[in-house]
C-alpha cells in the first residue's frame, strides 16, 4: 500500500548526549553557509535492537565502544519530529536520546572526522553543555536545561514537544 502522506513512514534514530564531564560531543558541519550541529547517533536499521544500535552507530560515527562508558546508556529524551527537509520529503523520526559518559582517556581516543553518505564530513566538537542552548542542534533537545550533565529527570521532562515545520526549520 502506498501512503500520500507526507509522514506516513516513521524511521527511529538512536542518538547519545556524550559527556566528558561537564563538555559533550556534538557533531560539526556547515549547511548552506550555516553551523550545525547534531549528536552522534543514526538511524536503527529493520529489526535490530535499539541498544545494538545505539552501540553501532557510536562505534561507526566516533570509534567509541560501549563497553569503555563509565556507565550504561540512559535513555534521557523522546522527540517525534515531523520535520521537512531539502530534498524529498522525509519519513517521520522518533529521536531516542541517550545520555552516555565517558573518561577523559576515553575521549582522547575517539576518531575527530565522521564521514556520512548523506550529510557529508562532520567534525567532533567539544564544549560545555550549556552552550548547546546557543547552538543550531538537532534534534533540539534541552541540553542546557540539565542541573548537571548527570542530573536525573522525570518521565515527563523526557517527552519533548513534537517537531514540525511550525516549530523548526531545517538549515
Amino acid at each position: 500500500m502506498t501512503f500520500a502522506e507526507p509522514f506516513a513512514r516513521i524511521k527511529i534514530r538512536v542518538a547519545a548526549a556524550l559527556f566528558n564531564g561537564d563538555e559533550i560531543a556534538l557533531i560539526h558541519r556547515t549547511k548552506n553557509g550555516q553551523d550545525q550541529y547534531t549528536l552522534p547517533g543514526g538511524n536503527v536499521d529493520p529489526g535490530e535492537p535499539i541498544p545494538q544500535a545505539l552501540a553501532r552507530e557510536l562505534d561507526e560515527e566516533l570509534g567509541l565502544d560501549l563497553a569503555d562508558a563509565s556507565s550504561a546508556p540512559h535513555l534521557t529524551w523522546i522527540q517525534d519530529a515531523m520535520v521537512t527537509r531539502p530534498g524529498s520529503t522525509p519519513p517521520r523520526k522518533l529521536h531516542l536520546v541517550f545520555r552516555v559518559h565517558i573518561a577523559t582517556p576515553i575521549r582522547a581516543r575517539l576518531q575527530t572526522v565522521e564521514h556520512d553518505d548523506t550529510a557529508g564530513v562532520g567534525h567532533l566538537t567539544w564544549s560545555h553543555y550549556k552552550d548547546a542552548a546557543n547552538k543550531a542542534l538537532f534534534p533540539p533537545v534541552p541540553l542546557a536545561e540539565l542541573a548537571t550533565p548527570t542530573a536525573p529527570l522525570d518521565a515527563a521532562q523526557s517527552l519533548l514537544p513534537a517537531l514540525d515545520d511550525t516549530n523548526y526549520h531545517w538549515i
